[in-house]
């Protein structure tokens, strides 16, 4: 009897085994996130070897971002929760802006963590809080760094460099430290590694396009890392 219920199960969900195909299921926005990392690759694959970051990891961690991401949103909404962070902080309004997607809340503690990480003679420098006129002039600075893709790519170095110094992440394989950094980077990093690594296989993601079923987050990334370096 077991084996007939094993075997007839077998039959009703025969994908049971195999692996979740994202490129499919995100279609699209899939692609589009595709078409941006290869007409982007030029400027970020230096950027990221000048700081000995491997490109592929870098990536993968922003990748399910890039596939959420949507030019066509609301830009109305945009531009009242801007102003609401601007003039209020981030327990008003902290919401995802840009190409990777990144909140206030996010640019801020990689700001007052950059030095510290990076060290004196990196080329990636933030002004600190207290070096401007008021806290106006910084949560708008933020927003205008966040609105640039380039500019943004520097708060996710900044970030990588943070994890690595944290959470020694480059003491991991590629494989788990794809799967960590991406967690860390969806989930946030002023929690502890345990915290992080248990949050690895939680299905929160979904692009908001669309009525979709929840996913991992580290499992998106680990699919286009896969794809990527197996030359796909």
């Amino acid at each position: 009897m077991l084996l007939t219920l094993f075997f007839i199960s077998g039959i009703v969900n025969p994908s049971a085994s195999q692996s979740v195909n994202y490129e499919k299921i995100f279609g699209e926005g899939w692609k589009k996130a595709l078409s941006f990392e290869k007409e982007n690759r030029s400027w970020m694959e230096p950027l990221l070897s000048k700081n000995n970051i491997s490109y592929p990891v870098a990536i993968a961690v922003i990748f399910p971002e890039l596939v959420r991401y949507s030019a066509l949103r609301d830009k109305m909404e945009v531009t009242l929760l801007k102003a609401l962070y601007i003039n209020l902080g981030e327990d008003y309004a902290n919401f995802s802006i840009g190409q990777f997607q990144m909140k206030p809340s996010f640019a801020e503690m990689i700001r007052s963590q950059t030095r510290d990480a990076m060290g004196k003679k990196s080329e990636i420098i933030f002004k600190r809080r207290s070096e401007y006129d008021n806290i106006y002039s910084f949560r708008s600075d933020i927003v205008s760094d966040l609105e640039d893709p380039k500019t943004q790519f520097n708060y996710l170095i900044v970030f990588l460099k943070i994890c690595e110094k944290k959470y020694r992440t480059n003491r991991k394989d590629e494989t788990e430290m794809v799967k960590f950094l991406a967690t860390a980077y969806n989930y946030g990093i002023g929690k502890s590694e345990a915290r992080i690594e248990s949050m690895i296989d939680k299905k929160f993601f979904n692009t908001k396009l669309f009525k979709t079923e929840n996913y991992s987050y580290a499992d998106v990334s680990l699919f286009w890392y896969k794809q990527y370096t197996s030359g796909k």
